[in-house]
């Protein structure tokens, strides 16, 4: 591993081991708890995995109780991003290659991610371990590869920076219609640093990333006298996963599973021609015929009530 990443990340462990309380290390882990998938997600994964490009932003929607609150703060369904960085052999600057493998002893074939986390800090991940998740891409348009080049590297210069759980906490408050504190008191949204900074969250990096090559996401537009526009930057801490789906300058990507190669052909999926309706994957029932006949004589304005629903056993 290169000696200025080790040393940084021995110096973030020091850091974390004396300013961690034995209260905040159970709060990350309380935080960090997943609750059990309630079904498969509706995406491709492996279809995904081979048309994904490097510096494409990946939305996770997590299932840990840090993504519930994530949720109610941003409204969004999407709770965390990280950035592809490719696989190994598809990084053509042998520097940023070497400093990557030296920080994640990866097959060179093997599809990475860098994303910041809760309790880990930044790190590489492989791609395969959000397999089971709902996923979605946001691809910058127009992208040169000298920019991806220098996104990359950027990133890759964040490796083993700790989770800025203060930041986090701060753009809760932010979010917030009303606060008896001051929104700019003592918040971290609003101080400046120059340079890499020592904790970061998975937005902020990757917005950061991306204002190095004056790629927008969503800029503040400022229209002039003159008819003229003024593009401004965004402070990066104020950016949620979200924004990478809502921005106008990201295609969105998805996967479903089945798919749909020809929007036409939606009447050739394997539908079910028994009635069967489900609630979830494990609850579904047939209806009765008379909740059936019931429906059809309803007058148009009143509201059908449904008949109590009853488990349903595939024959």
């Amino acid at each position: 591993m290169g000696s200025h990443l080790r040393v940084r990340i021995e110096n973030n462990k020091k850091e974390g081991m004396a300013s961690r309380s034995m209260l905040g290390n159970w709060l990350i882990s309380w935080l960090n708890k997943e609750n059990h998938a309630t079904g498969r997600y509706l995406c491709d994964f492996k279809r995904l995995s081979s048309e994904i490009r490097a510096c494409d932003v990946l939305l996770v929607e997590g299932r840990t109780r840090a993504s519930e609150i994530i949720k109610a703060v941003t409204k969004s369904t999407w709770t965390h991003s990280a950035i592809y960085i490719g696989r190994p052999k598809d990084i053509k600057n042998t520097e940023l290659r070497n400093r990557v493998l030296d920080f994640y002893p990866a097959k060179l074939n093997e599809r990475l991610l860098i994303e910041p986390l809760l309790g880990e800090g930044t790190i590489i991940t492989p791609l395969k371990k959000y397999r089971h998740e709902h996923l979605r891409i946001c691809r910058p348009s127009g992208l040169s590869l000298v920019d991806m080049q220098k996104i990359t590297s950027h990133v890759i210069d964040h490796l083993g920076l700790d989770y800025n759980i203060r930041q986090l906490l701060d753009l809760a408050r932010f979010s917030l219609p009303f606060s008896i504190i001051p929104r700019r008191w003592r918040s971290t949204l609003y101080e400046h640093q120059a340079g890499i900074p020592s904790k970061t969250v998975c937005s902020s990096m990757i917005a950061s990333a991306f204002s190095t090559v004056q790629y927008p996401i969503r800029p503040i537009v400022h229209h002039k006298k003159d008819g003229g526009v003024r593009l401004y930057n965004r402070n990066n801490r104020m950016y949620v996963p979200r924004d990478f789906d809502t921005s106008p300058y990201f295609d969105i990507l998805k996967y479903p599973f089945p798919a749909l190669d020809d929007p036409t052909l939606y009447r050739q999926l394997p539908w079910d021609d028994n009635g069967v309706i489900c609630n979830t994957e494990q609850e579904c029932f047939m209806p009765s015929a008379a909740a059936l006949n019931e429906v059809q004589a309803q007058p148009l304005n009143t509201e059908w009530v449904p008949a109590p629903i009853t488990e349903f056993t595939s024959r």
